[in-house]
């Protein structure tokens, strides 16, 4: 069953009904999550750093209870959309943009295309592609997600597995045991957010190929910058590869890197304490 009411509120960003919820008093914070992630993944993490700030988390089209868009995500368009999403919601000073995993290419480009509106940016295990180069024509690669889900969602999958499939990519992604949240199911066993996740997917490399080219001529604002880089304590050669394309992303962009440990990918999850204190220390 659905739990009710939804927190939050539904607010038109750009013609599209979007999901908010925004909390606290004080500088504004956005939240925003990985590829397939709602606000509720947020919640750790909100819940200290509302006492000092505002707290603006949302969820992509499709994801959470936000409705779906007509087109497939793009960097550009995700950019633009937390600027319009502040305008949308009366915030007019500069907000510091928090960006998990994929949300990490739309915080920065963020940055980049609207630096006058940006006070500061935290990467939290932000994605990393040095040189993307994508291999099919994107609308090939769109074709191909919109089919897959559309099958997927014909046999009732979502609604049969679409649940337990979000509980297993998210112990895949932590190191700890944290409890079912209540509104997992609410829309994980939709084709609404299987849809949604299968087109950030199919646009991930295009939009890493499209970060890469807005670096070439929109230089980094003048801001702080952290990159809060997820470490599992253990000496594995991939683990500590990935630390070293963590602080190499730092060091592109002028900031700092600091870890965060023990934790998976989901570091929200592991250890929300240092996602807080990486925001509450840029000031």
């Amino acid at each position: 069953m659905t739990p009710r009411p939804a927190p939050g509120r539904m607010v038109r960003v750009g013609g599209l009904p979007l999901h908010v919820l925004s909390e606290g008093v004080g500088p504004v914070v956005v939240l925003s999550g990985g590829l397939g992630m709602a606000w509720f993944d947020w919640d750790a993490v909100a819940a200290l750093l509302v006492p000092h700030r505002t707290v603006v988390r949302f969820d992509r089209p499709g994801l959470g209870l936000s409705a779906p868009a007509a087109a497939p995500p793009d960097l550009g368009g995700e950019a633009d959309r937390i600027a319009a999403l502040l305008d949308a919601l009366g915030h007019r000073t500069p907000a510091t943009v928090v960006g998990h995993s994929l949300a990490g290419f739309h915080a920065e480009a963020f940055a980049r295309m609207h630096p006058a509106r940006c006070a500061g940016l935290v990467l939290v295990d932000g994605s990393v592609e040095e040189d993307p180069r994508p291999r099919l024509p994107r609308a090939v690669r769109t074709a191909w997600a919109r089919g897959a889900a559309g099958a997927l969602s014909a046999v009732g999958l979502p609604q049969l597995l679409g649940p337990a499939a979000r509980r297993l990519i998210s112990r895949a992604g932590t190191v700890g045991r944290h409890p079912r949240h209540r509104w997992e199911s609410a829309g994980y066993r939709t084709s609404r957010v299987l849809r949604a996740c299968a087109l950030e997917n199919a646009g991930y490399p295009y939009q890493a190929a499209d970060l890469a080219a807005l670096r070439a001529h929109r230089p980094m604002p003048a801001v702080p910058v952290t990159v809060l880089a997820a470490y599992d304590g253990s000496e594995s050669a991939g683990e500590l590869r990935w630390l070293a394309r963590q602080r190499a992303l730092a060091a592109q962009l002028g900031g700092r890197c600091t870890v965060a440990a023990p934790s998976g990918h989901l570091v929200m999850a592991d250890v929300p304490e240092a996602v807080a204190r990486a925001v509450l220390d840029l000031g």
